[in-house]
């Protein structure tokens, strides 16, 4: 099975991710990380370089090399992934989708200063300028997080609580 973690930057999709993937015994697979190796570029790069357009093409790609590869693995999307085309129904096709949802304020207290720089839309932004620019972001994509199987409002668990509850969830 194909567990797909959806939700904004920062989220938490990659650290929890990687702790299901090891609490499951299966593999672990971040679409932005395999976009990088695929293309030979950062993420910012391939933004800067050549483009939106082209990198969310290159991470359809991964997702349906992820598909096509049919083995049980949990995936941590790009916030954006699911936004664009049929990317979530392609994830609720192939396996079980899980919205992380947390609220802006807990975003940025997680976020180390190597997290705001590795995320292009992030650099340059004051603190406020940040919580204005993802509220208004999130408002956007929550309808496609919201089309998750799914949903779990982290701003009260832990990462642990989190991880068993995905696991409990699994085992319905």
């Amino acid at each position: 099975m194909i567990i797909s973690l959806v939700g904004y930057a920062g989220s938490g999709k990659s650290s929890l991710g990687k702790r299901l993937a090891r609490r499951l015994g299966v593999d672990f697979v971040d679409t932005d990380k395999y976009v990088e190796r695929m293309v030979g570029a950062t993420i910012a790069d391939i933004f800067l370089y050549e483009g939106e357009e082209y990198f969310r093409r290159s991470e359809r790609a991964a997702v349906e090399a992820i598909v096509e590869g049919r083995r049980d693995v949990v995936v941590a999307t790009g916030g954006g992934l699911p936004t664009w085309g049929d990317n979530m129904e392609r994830l609720k096709e192939c396996g079980m989708t899980v919205y992380l949802r947390r609220a802006p304020e807990q975003i940025l207290a997680r976020l180390t200063d190597y997290g705001r720089e590795k995320r292009p839309m992030f650099r340059g932004k004051s603190d406020q300028e940040l919580l204005q620019f993802m509220r208004a972001q999130m408002a956007g994509r929550e309808p496609y997080y919201a089309a998750a199987a799914l949903t779990i409002d982290c701003s009260t668990m832990g990462d642990d609580d989190v991880v068993e509850y995905i696991v409990n969830e699994l085992k319905r």
